[in-house]
């Protein structure tokens, strides 16, 4: 396994942004999107347990001031959080300006910190009315989202330093291939809406797993298997970005003028790798027995930590710059966090000095939060109590003190890793 104490010196250049990710749906409460309408309900959530509305969340849309605060105490210079569609325009053409200038005022706070901002306009969670009537299952609804982009843009445009049109518009279980495609294009056309804004960075994220064939390339239906996954989750994004072609088995290709060259960064959301066994109903549930381990108690993906996927994707996206907007792990023990966090920094660093051109690395999550549909994940720094008053983990101060440093030292994994009773 993983021994921190093997490691040396990592030092990250001055200008590499340390920071949290958030999203509107899982940590303000009350966010009044299609999840929180009774009818769209799951039966249960990924984790297999029973589904439960986000509610009042961890009340950051009251506390955000206590989520900043915990950013500066970490020593962070970036933070990223989602505007919420369905608080702008909860009915069709009703905009909300008090809920624009709640989430101006945040952005505004945040600076005043020091804090770069990463902005994603659309994370999963978008109104009611858009859901009913087809969401990203067809084109005819790309007006309906441009014209969110452009009642937003004009107010958060001097205050955005990236941003972030879609988040995960790659996921199969979350998107059908026609979405998947059909959100290609949206995000196209939104980049362009944007530009007209402003000169920041934007992108949209990928959820980038690496998939590996069970018995080893050498299997060639292992192999097969894997290549036509990874197309469907991964290249065909990479694909059509850099040519303006959407390919998906089965389907007519797309071409998009307006996709080629549209993400001026690579948003890698990056947790795990998969393992495809071609003998499976489910190809991705197989483990590795020697290094799998029991993370929950509630079985939840990310029970292997694989820091080489981190070098392996930047060694495929080396022409672009990149910036990790997730990277984190769910599990009962704090200093399996410690790491996991370290060993993929290590890992990204080595990337780095092979040629990748990485913007920073996004830690999710801030907080333990709701996680679609399940408060029992526990992904965070951060921790709040029944009052909602938050509490920063040992692997907080671990990742506030790597933050601050700019750099994994021995010293720190002696401080916050060696010395730390496992919480």
């Amino acid at each position: 396994m993983i021994d921190l104490r093997e490691y040396k010196k990592t030092q990250f250049p001055d200008r590499f942004l340390f920071g949290v990710a958030t999203a509107g749906q899982q940590v303000e409460g009350n966010n009044c999107s299609w999840h929180d309408d009774p009818k769209y309900y799951g039966k249960e959530n990924y984790t297999g347990v029973p589904w439960v509305p986000a509610g009042r969340a961890m009340d950051s849309y009251n506390r955000y001031e206590d989520d900043i605060a915990l950013a500066k105490r970490m020593h962070l210079d970036a933070f990223r959080l989602s505007i919420e569609w369905s608080r702008i325009e909860p009915e069709q053409g009703q905009i909300k300006p008090e809920e624009i200038a709640h989430y101006v005022h945040i952005l505004e706070r945040l600076h005043e910190e020091g804090m770069k901002t990463i902005v994603t306009l659309h994370h999963v969670s978008h109104p009611i009315w858009f859901h009913d009537q087809g969401a990203f299952r067809t084109m005819e609804n790309l007006p309906y989202f441009l014209h969110y982009v452009e009642t937003i843009m004009p107010h958060i445009a001097p205050l955005a330093d990236y941003i972030l049109v879609l988040n995960e518009l790659n996921i199969p279980f979350e998107y059908s291939i026609e979405e998947r495609m059909n959100m290609l294009q949206y995000h196209a056309h939104a980049y362009h809406r944007i530009k007209q804004y402003t000169d920041a960075p934007v992108s949209s994220t990928i959820s980038y797993s690496f998939k590996e064939p069970f018995r080893g390339s050498f299997d060639r239906a292992d192999q097969v298997l894997a290549d036509y996954v990874d197309w469907v989750e991964n290249e065909f994004f990479f694909h059509a970005v850099r040519t303006g072609e959407i390919i998906m088995p089965y389907h007519e290709a797309v071409i998009c003028p307006e996709l080629k060259d549209s993400m001026d960064f690579w948003a890698v959301n990056t947790y795990i790798r998969q393992l495809i066994d071609s003998r499976k109903a489910f190809p991705i549930s197989s483990v590795y027995e020697a290094t799998h381990f029991k993370a929950m108690d509630t079985p939840i993906y990310t029970e292997e930590i694989a820091p080489e996927i981190m070098l392996k994707m930047l060694m495929r996206l080396n022409d672009k710059p990149v910036m990790i907007t997730e990277n984190g792990i769910s599990c009962k023990s704090d200093k399996r966090r410690m790491e996991y966090i370290a060993s993929m920094l290590v890992a990204l660093h080595q990337g780095m000095a092979m040629g990748a051109d990485v913007i920073g690395y996004l830690h999710w999550s801030l907080l333990d939060n709701w996680e679609w549909g399940s408060f029992a994940p526990v992904f965070g720094l951060a921790y709040c109590d029944k009052n909602y008053d938050r509490h920063l983990k040992k692997s907080g101060e671990f990742y506030g003190a790597i933050a601050h440093n700019k750099a994994l030292t021995p010293e720190i994994i002696q401080e916050y890793y060696i010395k730390s009773q496992d919480q």
